[in-house]
């Protein structure tokens, strides 16, 4: 059973009216070091029987999860520190640290992290005495990262100081930007790697930052020299790196190139042309014990990145941030196919005029994410054989194009056609404007929280002897991301609130407590029967 226990406690940089959370059970103990949880796991197997037909088999597994309490001092570096979201993610941190305050035509805005699940979003933990719904801040179930507390940095090959690329960016009010620029103007970022090939190139002029020479295993060793010199500085803990840099083009993956860890680290220490970026700093970050997170929609993870993850013992995230547009594709699909209609054709248009957009206005760029934003309909699709025959899909067209006036304020259009009763036909059009930055600057903070979180959980299957963590692909994070890297023979659920529901379903199993199911099987007893129970 869960009881809710009242204080006085708020939280930092952000009002909360929320209370402590604690759980009272045989199944969990708190100590100084851990929470401690013994929890049964309920699962179906299903065997195909010639005439029996589809044939389900209840299993329970028990497991016991085991969660460190105390949060270690953590760094996040950003690759592209000096983009819109690495602006937008630091003078969002130093806002809400100062709680600082600015007047809109609205009114006095406050600096707040609405949009993170983490810190923002709600999940119901019980009843009260009166049959009420109570519900609890994510962060107060298990002890979290608090973004106040973490420490930024990063790389960018433009050595423009945060508080002009703030300015540059147009994201923030000018009010509050009159406010932060002291504070990011001091704040410069490292150079970064630059490969001409693998991004656009309208980048080069910005490029005035970059490692020098063509050798990339000095780069990976600057990287790597940079990692370690971040957290011996601010004497951290931990440091979770996260790209959030251009979209590069996809590589190839190439048979004794990037197949396995040890060809990976050769090809890096040859200076193959097959090697990106992203995958130098993804490697840098595996071998200084570093997760790493990719923000953009290329193909960073290769096979022999997951070996060496592997190897290592840190965790991957990714693919490409899921704020907008796919996101919102990501609830109107599995809507209507759960609904038992039947999407023919969804077509989105969507133009922008950010650095992120005249990056995609090169084809190789644009076709990293049109692919990371093509898949996001198929589970959801394949979950149906009454409305869809296998290797049927609805038609999917995706176009991007820049427009440099509207800046960050991204504008999406979407029509979703679906077949309905007799025949009929029914035709859905949105549109939907996006902050861009303003939407990924909670995702990128919710990224490194999780991951994090996920660095102190321990799990224990029955039978086992010993804990381990969870495997290295944190397929946990899939909420936050348009193309969900997943562990090899698991499923990819794109659909949001699955994804959100298995993230407060792993907190909750980490207090012990079971799955929320929605089912209210007791309130649908009659009130007799039910009152005494």
């Amino acid at each position: 059973s869960a009881q809710v226990v009242h204080s006085s406690r708020s939280g930092r940089g952000q009002s909360s009216t929320m209370e402590d959370f604690k759980v009272e059970s045989k199944n969990v103990a708190y100590c100084d070091d851990y929470i401690t949880a013994q929890y049964h796991y309920d699962e179906t197997r299903i065997v195909r029987s010639s005439n029996q037909g589809l044939v389900a088999r209840p299993m329970r597994r028990r497991y016991v999860l085991r969660t460190k309490r105390k949060v270690p001092k953590t760094g996040l570096m950003l690759v592209g520190w000096g983009g819109n979201n690495g602006t937008t993610v630091t003078g969002g941190i130093i806002a809400n640290k100062a709680k600082m305050t600015w007047k809109t035509k609205e009114g006095l805005q406050t600096a707040d992290y609405v949009g993170s699940l983490t810190q923002s979003a709600t999940m119901k933990v019980g009843d009260d005495e009166e049959g009420r719904e109570i519900y609890t801040t994510l962060k107060s179930v298990v002890p979290m990262l608090d973004p106040n507390d973490m420490v930024l940095g990063g790389w960018d090959i433009s050595k423009m100081n945060l508080g002009d690329a703030m300015e540059r960016a147009c994201v923030f009010p000018e009010p509050l930007q009159r406010q932060l620029k002291k504070h990011l103007t001091p704040l410069v970022p490292l150079p970064g790697i630059y490969y001409p090939d693998f991004i656009a190139a309208n980048q080069e002029e910005r490029a005035d930052n970059v490692l020098p020479g063509k050798d990339k295993q000095k780069h990976l060793q600057t990287i790597r020299g940079d990692i370690r010199r971040f957290k011996k500085a601010n004497g951290l803990d931990k440091v979770i790196v996260l790209w959030t840099a251009n979209t590069e083009r996809m590589c190839d993956v190439i048979s004794g190139v990037n197949d396995t860890a040890d060809n990976l680290l050769r090809s890096i220490r040859s200076s193959h042309a097959e090697v990106s970026p992203s995958t130098i700093y993804a490697v840098a970050s595996a071998l200084e014990g570093c997760s790493f997170i990719n923000g953009s929609p290329q193909n960073t993870f290769v096979p022999g990145l997951i070996e060496l993850a592997e190897r290592c013992g840190v965790f991957l995230g990714g693919d490409d941030f899921k704020s907008g547009q796919t996101k919102m594709k990501s609830v109107m699909v599995d809507f209507l196919v759960s609904s038992g209609l039947k999407p023919v054709s969804v077509v989105s248009y969507n133009h922008l005029g950010n650095n992120d957009g005249r990056n995609l206005s090169e084809a190789k760029q644009f076709r990293s994410k049109e692919i990371s934003k093509s898949n996001v309909v198929d589970d959801m699709v394949n979950s149906n054989r009454v409305l869809y025959q296998p290797g049927e899909k609805p038609d999917h067209l995706v176009v991007i194009k820049y427009v440099p006036f509207v800046r960050d304020s991204k504008r999406a259009l979407d029509e979703y056609t679906t077949r309905i009763f007799m025949g009929g036909l029914n035709t859905i059009v949105m549109h939907n404007t996006c902050e861009d930055s303003l939407l990924a600057s909670p995702l990128i903070l919710d990224l490194a929280i999780l991951t994090e979180l996920c660095q102190r959980i321990e799990i224990k299957p029955e039978g086992s002897e010993t804990f381990t963590r969870f495997d290295p692909i944190l397929s946990i994070l899939s909420a936050c991301i348009k193309a969900p890297l997943v562990p090899k023979n698991t499923p990819v659920v794109n659909a949001l609130f699955r994804q959100i529901s298995c993230i407060k379903n792993v907190l909750r199993a980490c207090v012990g407590m079971a799955p929320e199911n929605h089912m209210l099987l007791r309130q649908k007893l009659p009130t007799s029967i039910r009152s005494r129970l």
